[in-house]
């Protein structure tokens, strides 16, 4: 009998879950993909021309709010939970609607839905969102590089827009952002590699994906996004933990899968950290991973002029994914921002417009910093002109992109950098450089 299919997530892990699972399998009929997370991604459809031959016109997307109904109005045997950054209780509270609703709920076997590739793979990932991956995975080009290997990124999935055209996209120079419509959550993943000299994927089709990237690569990286899992089986898994958000790492979804299957956990942001909630983290590592080893390492905050902040009323800027579902209230704009002697943070609220209100509806814990939203024109819009309407001496971003290139502010910026930098040894080179003295220079 064909079993019919709900797939629950947010435009990345689902569509990839569905070309290496589902697709082209006899067994499962999938009726339809469920969208939360990320704002206006429903209504539309996973395309025929990569849902295959059984799904002539495609797989509708829509919105997971109502998916016991879903379930009862099309039969549905199997919802598969294809997301991440939710609470183990969050998850739980899912699978008890849906199999009150007489469906069983399935978590896919990591190994299932990874790609062995032909290249070795470094996958970066983390515990939860902001955690610091994306600088991680930067640093491991960086040792690649001057170990005199060609490393290529592969960043999670993004697809926000047209799901065909978006299937394989490569990114070398900032003119291939114009020409893919990036939003600025794709800019803040794409542009600091390629700031850097180097050459990063992603898509929606990760077999075909990593066909491309091994042809011009010695390694491949994968840049894990929110706290997923791998898309490829890794030959080192590096995962990255936040002391802000100490004991974090076993309380969510898929994040603590990742650090039970760890080779190297990081503990990141150690210099802004509380010393106790570092040695949680480290002892909640050694309570699920005996074998990791453990770095810690320093986010290193600069900025090109301290003195434009110095006495300010600055209105903050920081990442948005790590604000919203990643649940923290300050980034590294709120670090600079008090390091370096702001007089005031400006709360962003009285002055949001359009869809930023809803943001902060949906996630009051924000506070008093302003999350880049920018999932589209409209949104970018509305992030121009709240920005322009706050009342501030200076707005500090936060973001690791240059928000003046896309956005028309009419206030001074203060751009805020953050790199990985080592805290104490082992060292992340010490770790790569044994991985690689055991598996390349074999």
């Amino acid at each position: 009998m064909v079993e019919n299919v709900i797939i629950m997530g947010a435009a990345g892990r689902d569509f990839h879950n569905f070309n290496v699972y589902f697709r082209g399998n006899p067994r499962y009929n999938v009726v339809c993909f469920t969208a939360t997370q990320i704002p206006d991604i429903d209504g539309r459809r996973y395309p025929s021309e990569l849902a295959g031959d059984a799904y002539p016109e495609g797989i509708p997307i829509v919105p997971d709010a109502d998916i016991a109904g879903l379930i009862r109005e099309n039969r549905v045997d199997l919802v598969m939970f294809a997301y991440s950054d939710i609470s183990h209780a969050e998850v739980m509270r899912k699978a008890s609607v849906v199999t009150a609703s007489g469906a069983d709920f399935m978590i896919a076997g990591v190994p299932y839905t990874m790609i062995k590739a032909n290249r070795p793979v470094i996958s970066v990932c983390a515990v939860r969102t902001g955690c610091g991956k994306s600088q991680t995975s930067r640093e491991v080009w960086r040792i690649l590089r001057d170990m005199g290997r060609r490393a290529v990124v592969i960043r999670h999935p993004m697809p926000y827009g047209d799901l065909t055209r978006q299937a394989v996209q490569r990114f070398e120079k900032y003119e291939d952002f114009e020409a893919h419509h990036c939003t600025i959550e794709e800019r803040e993943e794409y542009e600091p590699v390629v700031r850097m000299g180097g050459i990063i994927y992603a898509g929606v089709d990760y077999a075909r994906i990593l066909e491309r990237a091994e042809q011009e690569a010695d390694v491949i990286i994968w840049d894990g996004g929110n706290n997923d899992t791998p898309f490829y089986r890794p030959d080192l898994h590096i995962v990255v933990l936040d002391p802000h958000r100490a004991g974090h790492e076993l309380r969510y979804h898929p994040g603590e899968t990742n650090l039970r299957m760890a080779d190297v956990a990081v503990i990141n942001k150690v210099d802004s950290a509380n010393p106790e909630d570092v040695e949680t983290v480290r002892r909640n590592i050694r309570a699920c991973n005996a074998h990791a080893v453990i770095i810690r390492a320093d986010s290193a905050i600069t900025t090109d002029d301290p003195d434009m902040i110095r006495g300010k009323r600055v209105l903050v800027v920081e990442d948005g994914p790590t604000l919203t579902h990643g649940e923290m209230t300050f980034g590294a704009g709120s670090i600079a921002a008090e390091r370096m002697g702001a007089r005031e943070m400006v709360d962003p609220r009285p002055f949001l417009q359009g869809s930023l209100r809803g943001v902060f509806e949906r996630y009051p814990h924000i506070g008093t910093v302003l999350p880049a939203m920018g999932y589209g024109a409209a949104q970018m819009r509305d992030l121009e002109n709240t920005i322009n309407a706050a009342d501030c001496d200076l707005v500090i971003s936060g973001t690791p992109i240059d928000l003046t290139g896309l956005l028309n502010i009419s206030r001074p910026v203060a751009h805020v950098r953050y790199e990985y930098r080592d805290n104490s040894t082992p060292t992340l080179a010490d770790a790569i450089r044994e991985w690689a003295g055991k598996t390349m220079e074999k």
